[in-house]
């Protein structure tokens, strides 16, 4: 028996509700599975007094002249990999010398494609800033404006877009970039300890939704300098922030923060107890004898639990001697960081920090690093 209009109406009536509920539905499911964070390769952890990575302490087994080099996280501070200059006034200073021209994007492009080069020289972890790190090397004032945050500790999203780039790459190639938040000369930009608090929480929120597991944190660099603004960041109150990043946990999960102090400096006891690793600077230490004093007072200190101890930042070198700052940290089981500005009348290749950035393994002093450290690493 046929059916009558009114049927048919009806009928191609809920076909047409039926299509639409399938379609909206569809499309929330396309938009989930493009919103939810891929799952991740790398993982980082602490067991001891050695750095773990996906469950297995780094250079499994490995000896560099009788020397334990196994759990060790070998680095180099390349802290401006995301730079950018917001004052007009001062950009013009970072211009590449073959287009003229400052590229913001071309520079984390290029710092990713040498990525793969630095993991295959053995180079685990870089340093990398939200606020980066002085473009000159060392400098007594910061005219520039470099900061991943606006004044009320909200995102930029240009900054974090570079960052994950970055922090993805470092993921694929099982890579652990330890990640500052806060630089002296660039925190007085956010405007007050709320905005300081608030840009805290945001990153570490970020991390999480993008699900890395293969960060370390550093709150400040060199939270004892007596630049920056926000007393909540120096040495006094530094912990109250370690506190409350350690607290921030999501599905059993919480990032590894540590802070780190003035090259040559020990961190005090209270500091090095909360911390999940303990951050050394070797800037101004220019005998090794003392980076080897540097870690022993550090594990005699009152408390001391056995944890990593992570140089992330020594700008000597005297890579083809016998004895220097890199071999002594090593002799000590402490992992340790180059830090290489371009120094006066130096070539564009010169210098990791310095901007623009050859991030290439191209001058003689970046080739001597990497080749000691593709000796002790064994890889």
């Amino acid at each position: 028996m046929g059916c009558n209009v009114f049927e048919r109406s009806f009928y191609n009536l809920l076909c047409l509700i039926f299509y639409i509920c399938f379609s909206c539905a569809n499309v929330r499911s396309t938009a989930d599975s493009q919103t939810s964070p891929p799952a991740k390769r790398t993982e980082i952890a602490i067991v001891g007094g050695d750095f773990y990575i996906n469950g297995n302490p780094t250079f499994k087994g490995r000896k560099w002249n009788g020397n334990k080099i196994e759990g060790l996280l070998p680095n180099s501070r390349m802290a401006n990999g995301i730079f950018d200059d917001l004052n007009p006034e001062s950009a013009h200073n970072w211009k590449y010398p073959d287009t003229n021209e400052w590229d913001a994007e071309r520079n984390t492009l290029e710092f990713v494609e040498n990525m793969p080069l630095w993991k295959a020289h053995g180079l685990l972890s870089f340093n990398i800033n939200l606020q980066g790190g002085s473009p000159f090397g060392y400098s007594k004032s910061q005219a520039w404006i470099n900061s991943g945050f606006d004044k009320d500790g909200n995102l930029r999203g240009d900054y974090f877009k570079r960052l994950k780039t970055i922090l993805d790459k470092a993921d694929e190639l099982g890579m652990v970039p330890n990640l500052g938040l806060f630089y002296f000369g660039q925190d007085q930009h956010l405007k007050d300890e709320v905005a300081v608090l608030k840009a805290v929480d945001n990153t570490i929120d970020w991390l999480f939704e993008n699900n890395y597991r293969n960060i370390l944190i550093e709150v400040a660099n060199e939270c004892n300098s007596k630049s920056y603004d926000h007393a909540i960041l120096g040495p006094q109150r530094v912990l109250e922030v370690i506190d409350r990043i350690q607290k921030n946990q999501k599905n059993g999960y919480r990032f590894l923060v540590s802070v780190s102090f003035e090259g040559g400096h020990i961190p005090p006891a209270l500091i090095v107890q909360k911390s999940d690793y303990v951050i050394l600077h070797g800037n101004g230490v220019s005998h090794p004898d003392r980076i080897t004093e540097m870690v022993k007072t550090v594990r005699a200190l009152e408390g001391y639990t056995e944890k990593p101890l992570f140089f992330n930042e020594d700008d000597h070198f005297d890579f083809d001697k016998d004895d220097n700052n890199f071999i002594s940290a090593t002799r000590s089981h402490a992992s340790w960081g180059l830090f290489d500005y371009r120094k006066e009348n130096e070539s564009f290749d010169h210098g990791f920090q310095s901007v623009p950035v050859d991030w290439g393994i191209n001058s003689a002093r970046k080739k001597a690093f990497f080749g000691l450290l593709k000796e002790i690493t064994g890889v």
